[in-house]
């Protein structure tokens, strides 16, 4: 059974930072899978992993960010077990091949945190004729977990960690037209459904695994400035109140390693041995919220319906063209 989806007594808050939630924490032994790791919370999530003492692994689709943001892990960590791979999530031959070699190489997976992504980005199609942001943040990122899954399975007890989004808040999944074939492609809307669909795939990939050992988490990792908003224009961050006129930004957001803290929790915290399948915000599990909700906490409905992620499963696996019996 998933974990009851409200609050835990986490020591933990919105401010923590990523190497408070791991002070405690040994993972020596273990090895750790971080995607989008060649920048912003990709490289702190994989610092705090790499300061416990894990090996960690870091698929990029820029080699040369990739190695030089592993060099700054490895000089403040002191741990040398900081490894660069070549993947692209929106080229699925990329990701099938990634996943072979780490599965072919007979090491066990611990922790895979499926931290990379895009955002408001133009109409673009991945993989023929796939919206890329649903293409890119969830498709790819299911190909890779479900195609990882015998390195999970070998390394069991383990976790996966799936960044979603206060964003999910947009839209739920249009199981009708998920590629925006027979309507006007809206961006939020297809950001919105893309990190519903993160969230949703943590519900299922935790109902289907959890009694071998691995359990799901969906993440929101609270509003960071990144390189998230490469596809926004400065006028658009401002109107949204992220910056002011002179460029600083909004006091609310946090640091880049405070808003790599909740994966980092997820992935190692004692408070969540006996269970998954959770949507999780500033270091705890997140309450449940209506659908319509106007706050700026919470989860809401259809983004952890067990129902939804079902079907959302039985869709991603047609459009990628593969069956995962896991």
């Amino acid at each position: 059974m998933p974990l009851p989806q409200k609050p835990v007594a986490s020591p933990f808050d919105a401010k923590t930072q990523a190497i408070e939630v791991v002070r405690n924490i040994d993972l020596r032994g273990e090895t750790a899978i971080v995607t989008g790791a060649a920048a912003g919370l990709g490289v702190e999530t994989a610092r705090a992993l790499a300061q416990a003492g894990a090996r960690v692994v870091m698929p990029v689709r820029s080699r040369e960010k990739g190695e030089k943001a592993a060099a700054d892990i490895r000089a403040s960590s002191g741990n040398n077990a900081i490894e660069v791979a070549d993947m692209d999530l929106a080229d699925y031959d990329s990701v099938r091949a990634f996943a072979g070699r780490f599965v072919k190489s007979g090491a066990p997976l611990h922790i895979l945190i499926n931290n990379a992504g895009i955002m408001a980005t133009p109409e673009r199609r991945v993989m023929g004729n796939i919206e890329s942001q649903f293409g890119t943040n969830h498709l790819g990122h299911m190909l890779l977990t479900c195609h990882l899954a015998p390195a999970l399975l070998k390394g069991a007890p383990g976790r996966v960690v799936e960044l979603s989004s206060i964003g999910h808040r947009r839209a739920p999944v249009n199981f009708e037209d998920p590629n925006f074939e027979r309507h006007p492609y809206d961006k939020w809307e297809a950001y919105g459904q893309a990190k519903t669909a993160n969230s949703l795939f943590a519900i299922e990939l935790n109902r289907r695994l959890e009694s071998k050992g691995i359990n799901a988490y969906a993440v929101h990792p609270g509003g960071i400035m990144t390189e998230l908003q490469r596809d926004m224009s400065k006028e658009e961050i401002k109107a949204f109140g992220w910056i002011d006129d002179e460029g600083r930004v909004n006091e609310r957001f946090k640091t880049v390693a405070g808003g790599a803290s909740t994966s980092v929790w997820c992935a190692t915290s004692p408070l969540l041995a006996s269970g998954g399948g959770v949507y999780c915000e500033d270091c705890n599990i997140a309450g449940a919220v209506s659908a319509d909700d106007k706050s700026f906490t919470g989860v809401r409905p259809w983004a952890i319906d067990p129902d939804a992620a079902g079907r959302l499963w039985s869709m991603s696996e047609k459009l990628l063209g593969e069956s995962f019996t896991l």
